[in-house]
């Protein structure tokens, strides 16, 4: 797992509403190529992943085909 990050580092999905509620997914970046997940009802723990990984899995999503 990789070290805390700021609360300023994270950055909401778009999807979850607005305010400060817990039911959200939020990502941060790093300044090597990585993209941190996390749950905002468990912030402490954080799925590390590349910008390409993430990449594919979305799209393989809004296809509804596997990556």
């Amino acid at each position: 797992m990789r070290a805390a990050t700021t609360s300023d580092d994270w950055q909401k999905s778009s999807f979850s509403g607005f305010g400060d509620g817990n039911n959200c997914l939020e990502l941060a970046s790093t300044a090597t190529p990585a993209v941190l997940l996390r749950e905002s009802v468990t912030p402490a723990t954080v799925l590390t992943t590349t910008p390409t990984a993430l990449a594919h899995l979305l799209a393989g999503i809004r296809t509804g085909t596997p990556a």
